[in-house]
């Protein structure tokens, strides 16, 4: 079974928000659909987008498994965004959030330590 993954997060504020996820995920978008929705594409078809809907924004969850936890949030760190929340579950797996402006969570989870 393959499985694909196309993740919007909603935004207000389209200029400010790009450039927040530019520093968070360390590259310009893979795509600019238009004025008002960009694209970045981690692998084939598992890509997260960020688009202006104001009257949703603030409210999205998402979550991508990572092998290099560690090496992805020391890259975040310089980047200058640090995580609101770092979580150890019993089975070991971890997981860093980061809030954008608008208090969408943005989380990268990976293995255990």
């Amino acid at each position: 079974m393959s499985l694909s993954l196309f993740a919007g997060i909603p935004v207000a504020d389209y200029p400010a928000a790009l450039k927040w996820y530019e520093q968070l995920l360390g590259s310009p978008p893979t795509h600019v659909v238009n004025d008002h929705e960009a694209l970045w594409e981690f692998a084939e078809d598992r890509s997260v987008y960020v688009v202006e809907l104001p009257e949703r924004a603030g409210n999205a969850i998402v979550t991508a498994f990572v092998d290099d936890l560690d090496a992805r949030v020391a890259g975040i760190s310089s980047r200058g965004i640090e995580p609101t929340l770092r979580e150890t579950y019993d089975n070991g797996v971890r997981k860093i959030i980061y809030r954008d402006p608008e208090g969408n969570e943005i989380g990268f989870g990976g293995p255990p330590a």
